[in-house]
């Protein structure tokens, strides 16, 4: 029975938007009747569930536990997203790479480029022909479409790695080929961070400005001043006793904290609480400030799907108030 028939024996529709998905009437090939027709009533109404305001908390603990073997502890909310693939947002996926003393962890994920922070230990982590000795505090961007082996030095070591696995899985691609991943190797020492973010401090800024973030980027998306086209990454870094002003975005946060003792966020009118080397998401496009209450400065490493938004001229950056 064709479409036509089904509405012409059953009462006519109120409206477009009553309207069930049509198909070609009479196709002649199978190429015609795969297509389905919808319309403006019944096309747009497509009922995504939100992104979670949650924080990961398990898998750092698992991660730092001198028990727990080498491997991937992964911050995956793919249940609340309703993905049929792991993803930590959308578009975003986060682990937590453990690495025992003197061993290697090997990893090759779908993805365009790879960002990795080095919570804890010094060890190595070689990409084709280069090779990253990294140490506590560093952060180092890898190309995708390569394995990556990581070896720990004398001590258990601890990664964060963020990847663009979701958005890849999502339109089914793979990984670019060797070479042309639009990012080479680059490395961002604990030492030469420090200096940039003290750099910021001593210069000042206005108050129009959303905080005093170090923006990590390259010489090959310095175009852009992303550190790959679609993730944005900043060092977030807030004095004692300061609050961040209240602002919203429509790109989605994920953020390791790294420093905060006695802080927390406001998210959309909820409080969240910090504890150090957590994940925690910000959903897209809810006002949120951050509260150092404490004594020290608190440091926060963010991942960012920022570069489609910035790309697709739609951002929406806005103080909460004027």
């Amino acid at each position: 029975m064709t479409n036509d028939t089904a509405i012409s024996a059953n009462p006519m529709p109120a409206s477009i938007a009553d309207l069930p998905p049509q198909k070609a009437s009479a196709p002649t090939s199978p190429a015609q009747s795969r297509g389905l027709y919808y319309n403006t009533g019944n096309a747009f109404n497509v009922q995504f569930s939100d992104v979670p305001d949650q924080s990961f908390v398990d898998q750092p603990r698992l991660a730092l536990d001198d028990s727990s073997p080498t491997g991937l502890f992964t911050c995956d909310s793919s249940v609340g997203l309703n993905t049929d693939f792991p993803a930590t947002t959308p578009l975003v996926l986060a682990h937590y790479a453990r690495v025992r003393a003197g061993e290697t962890l090997v990893t090759d994920f779908e993805a365009s480029g790879v960002i990795v922070y080095a919570m804890v230990g010094c060890g190595s982590t070689v990409c084709g022909a280069e090779r990253v000795d990294w140490k506590p505090g560093d952060v180092f961007i890898l190309p995708g479409g390569c394995t990556h082996t990581h070896q720990a030095g004398s001590e258990h070591a601890v990664l964060w790695i963020v990847t663009n696995e979701p958005q890849l899985s999502f339109e089914r691609l793979r990984s670019p080929a060797p070479g042309n991943s639009p990012t080479e190797v680059v490395h961002f020492t604990a030492d030469e961070i420090t200096r940039q973010i003290d750099l910021l401090y001593a210069v000042g800024r206005s108050n129009d400005i959303a905080g005093s973030a170090l923006i990590f980027a390259s010489t090959g998306q310095e175009a852009i001043r992303n550190c790959l086209p679609t993730l944005t990454l900043a060092m977030n870094s807030l004095p004692a006793g300061v609050t961040q002003r209240a602002h919203k975005h429509n790109s989605v946060a994920v953020s390791l904290v790294i420093e905060g003792e006695a802080c927390h966020s406001m998210v959309g009118g909820r409080r969240k609480d910090w504890s150090q080397w957590a994940t925690t998401i910000t959903p897209a496009t809810a006002f949120h400030s951050h509260h150092n209450e404490g004594s020290q400065r608190a440091m926060f490493l963010i991942v960012q799907d920022g570069g489609i938004y910035n790309h697709t001229r739609a951002l929406g950056f806005s103080f909460a108030e004027p």
